[in-house]
């Protein structure tokens, strides 16, 4: 444990992916699938400790639910779109689709490259990093 960040395996490169999830049953499945796709990953329980763990490495990518106690995802994503443009991040709520609370187009808006509403399958989330994490082609 690092600065309150779950560290399955502590890496200082910019190869991994930061999972930022308060729900631990989700945040667990969430590092499950992408460490069993090959992804190096690192996983935080809150905005403020997804925040400081970019501080300490920067990620590839970011996955951070959106409705979390203290620093929401909202927060999360326009402070990394502020400081950290290179960072791809994904959105993920329960709530997209409810009318409640910021919905996938405001999340688009704010810098998350990609939103995802839960339940949403492994597929669609690897799919969407993969995307994502495709060099550029000239």
């Amino acid at each position: 444990m690092i600065l309150g960040i779950d560290t399955n395996t502590y890496m200082t490169t910019t190869s991994d992916i930061l999972v930022i999830e308060d729900d631990p049953i989700m945040r667990e499945a969430l590092t499950d699938w992408l460490q069993a796709a090959g992804y190096v990953v690192r996983a935080a329980a809150d905005g403020d400790a997804g925040l400081a763990a970019v501080k300490v490495a920067v990620p590839a990518a970011v996955v951070t639910d959106i409705h979390m106690p203290g620093t929401s995802g909202a927060t999360v994503i326009s402070e990394l779109t502020r400081d950290y443009s290179q960072i791809a991040i994904i959105a993920i709520s329960g709530l997209f689709n409810s009318g409640h609370g910021l919905d996938a187009e405001a999340a688009l808006a704010l810098g998350a490259a990609r939103t995802l509403a839960k339940p949403f399958k492994r597929g669609e989330l690897l799919r969407a990093l993969a995307d994502l994490l495709r060099p550029a082609v000239p």
